[in-house]
């Protein structure tokens, strides 16, 4: 089904809890496996996913968010790609915001390089990449993915720069709507937490 019509909605899945997102660590390419409690989160993420019919769910190659979409029940539909990558982080990979500042201060991945990564306008590409093979779907679309991603890719969704993402915190285990109001992109729904229940 080929669309351009407003009935497209993105629903992105944030990964359950891992050790290095527990410790505030930058996690792209490292395959770091979910916790106890990310177990728990993406189980309520299944339950809460259990009453909708998707069109298409995709997932990242990373192990984090292909156990959170194998736990929430979608691993038998789910088709993995590359594009719902985390940022790759390069040279900051497993380090923390306070370990990178203790040498560079004010430093912040918006606004800085990233050396030996990726730059924040290759993941916008990547993340419209996404956007338009949703719409060739249509209905709506199932996408496990990481938190910067996913953060950018629903600044794109509404028309801001990529860097606009900063302004979007995501937490681990959400799920948040990406939609329309009639013609006009918009979040219908934001940081949907499951902390309650796990």
């Amino acid at each position: 089904m080929s669309t351009t019509s407003t009935d497209l909605e993105l629903w992105l899945i944030r990964h359950g809890e891992t050790e290095w997102s527990a410790s505030g660590k930058h996690t792209s390419r490292s395959d770091v496996p979910l916790t106890a409690r990310g177990h728990r989160s993406a189980q309520a993420i299944g339950r809460y996913l259990a009453g909708w019919q998707f069109s298409m769910v995709l997932t990242s190659p990373r192990q984090r968010a292909q156990e959170t979409c194998n736990i929430a029940g979608y691993s038998t539909r789910a088709v993995v790609d590359e594009n719902l990558a985390e940022w790759d982080y390069g040279d900051y990979e497993g380090r923390t915001t306070t370990d990178i500042r203790s040498k560079q201060v004010d430093w912040s991945i918006w606004s800085a390089p990233v050396p030996g990564g990726e730059s924040i306008e290759r993941v916008a590409e990547r993340a419209q990449s996404i956007v338009e093979g949703a719409q060739s779907a249509g209905g709506k679309v199932a996408l496990f993915s990481h938190a910067h991603f996913l953060r950018i890719l629903a600044a794109v969704w509404i028309g801001l720069t990529a860097r606009s993402g900063r302004l979007l915190s995501l937490g681990t285990g959400s799920v948040s709507i990406l939609g329309f109001e009639r013609e006009t992109r918009v979040i219908q729904e934001w940081n949907h937490s499951f902390e309650s229940e796990v």
